[in-house]
């Protein structure tokens, strides 16, 4: 079956809500991005979130790429 259609495949085909519950929004040295996590701290980038090009000429945040995050808490 072929769809010619300008529609993104989501929207025709929706994921289930545990599909999504998955993935994470976090900001990270000022670019956001879409991540999931892998195991213990480390994330993996899913997608990049920005209006910057730079951002995504930047090797560090490409797809596929692993991240660690850690969490301070300042009162």
């Amino acid at each position: 079956m072929i769809l010619y259609t300008s529609m993104p495949e989501e929207l025709i085909f929706p994921a289930e809500a545990k599909e999504y519950s998955a993935f994470s929004f976090v900001e990270c040295n000022g670019v956001q991005m879409q991540v999931r996590q892998t195991e213990g701290n480390e994330y993996e980038v899913v997608r990049i979130l920005s209006t910057n090009p730079e951002d995504y000429l930047n090797e560090q945040y490409s797809p596929g790429q692993k991240i660690t995050m850690s969490f301070s808490f300042s009162p």
